[in-house]
């Protein structure tokens, strides 16, 4: 039962964040196979989620034709160079996943393709993040010894 609400709290913390997801399942000695797959489908599902009803939102809001002027700041730079795939690989590293996926969507981002790719770019940083989370812990308890 522990492990499950441990399991559960590192998933909903993941949806907002994945960078403190990751960080918060080590420190509570969730196994990193756990804690990686609670991280990742929390950060996945709060990308689904801006995803769905930002496209909704989108369509409205083109329908009341009330457009912005985009942005020329960093991830609009990776949007115009690399696309949905840059977007989707490394939105959840630089913004995080729900905030990249309101921007993909603001900027016409394909629902389908950037959920794809979020998803992919979310897996390979909370592999990546959780490998480091847990050899510097590891290093850290070892100094402690």
């Amino acid at each position: 039962m522990e492990v499950l609400i441990k399991f559960i709290t590192i998933m909903g913390l993941g949806i907002i964040e994945l960078w403190a997801a990751i960080p918060a399942g080590t420190a509570l000695k969730l196994h990193p196979l756990l804690n990686g797959i609670a991280s990742a489908f929390g950060a996945i599902i709060g990308a689904v989620v801006v995803i769905f009803f930002g496209d909704r939102l989108r369509q409205w809001l083109l329908k009341k034709r009330v457009k912005k002027e985009k942005s020329k700041g960093r991830i609009y730079r990776i949007w115009e160079k690399y696309g949905v795939i840059g977007l989707g690989m490394l939105s959840p590293l630089l913004t995080g996943a729900p905030l990249g996926a309101a921007i993909g969507i603001s900027l016409g981002a394909s629902p389908k393709r950037l959920t794809i790719w979020m998803s992919i770019g979310i897996v390979i940083w909370t592999v990546l993040l959780t490998t480091i989370s847990t050899l510097g812990f590891a290093g850290f308890q070892m100094l402690n010894r």
